[in-house]
């Protein structure tokens, strides 16, 4: 006798579809809070280029902070904690749509997708504020560093962002592209153009603010992904 072929469990299908339907509600909420962090970042990253740079003769900063500094490159570093805070809402948003989907994925990954997250936003918190420490004296109105000490500054920050900062944002791409293929919300075309970028800031060592960008505009790309792909999968 051949075997009674097995009925699909109508209660495991709809614990699935309100996963999948939960996975939706929080994919909107990574996607707006990603986008929102992508603006806030760039609009950071032109404002803060305003004042002095680590190459800029003595006159430069000289002339920067004689003229009572630069508003905006002020304003550049108050936006950068705004954006972080975004960020978080991005990550925490991204971690629980993972959760949600009704698949396993790795936990190594998921361990890592977060912990890379976390450093990375630590690491722009303190390298903004040595790079923001050359323009800041200036628009408080107190004594300004000397050049060399305010080029020491600004390097350190440079340090931190260019060299530490794009490696982890660059892991948390691996991390996060990783889990996405694994639940297909990635077309593997979008999943081979990520690697590449994530591999750029692993192995990058250009000090240049275009480089700033690539992990604002990939976390766009992903926002996008999480607002349509995630929808189109919790469909039944």
């Amino acid at each position: 006798m051949g075997e009674t072929p097995r009925r699909p469990d109508p209660g495991a299908a709809a614990a699935a579809d309100r996963r999948w339907g939960q996975a939706r509600a929080l994919g909107r909420m990574g996607a707006l809070s990603g986008i929102v962090f992508a603006v806030l970042a760039v609009v950071a990253i032109v404002l803060v280029q305003r004042g002095p740079q680590p190459g800029d003769a003595d006159p430069v900063h000289a002339a920067f902070h004689a003229g009572g500094g630069d508003p905006l490159a002020t304003l550049g570093l108050y936006i950068v904690p705004f954006a972080g805070i975004a960020l978080l809402w991005h990550l925490s948003a991204t971690r629980a749509v993972f959760r949600a989907i009704p698949m396993e994925f790795s936990p190594v990954l998921a361990w890592l997708q977060t912990a890379t997250g976390l450093v990375f936003l630590a690491v722009v918190f303190v390298g903004s504020a040595a790079v923001g420490a050359v323009s800041l004296p200036a628009t408080l109105g107190v004594a300004s560093p000397a050049p060399d000490v305010a080029r020491a500054f600004a390097a350190v920050g440079y340090a931190l962002l260019f060299v530490f900062g794009s490696r982890m944002a660059g892991m948390y791409m691996i991390t996060t592209i990783g889990m996405a293929g694994t639940a297909g919300l990635l077309p593997r075309w979008l999943a081979v153009i990520g690697y590449l970028a994530a591999a750029f800031l692993l192995v990058s060592t250009i000090y240049h603010p275009v480089v700033l960008l690539v992990f604002p505009a990939w976390v766009v790309v992903m926002s996008v992904v999480l607002l349509l792909r995630v929808g189109h999968r919790a469909q039944p």
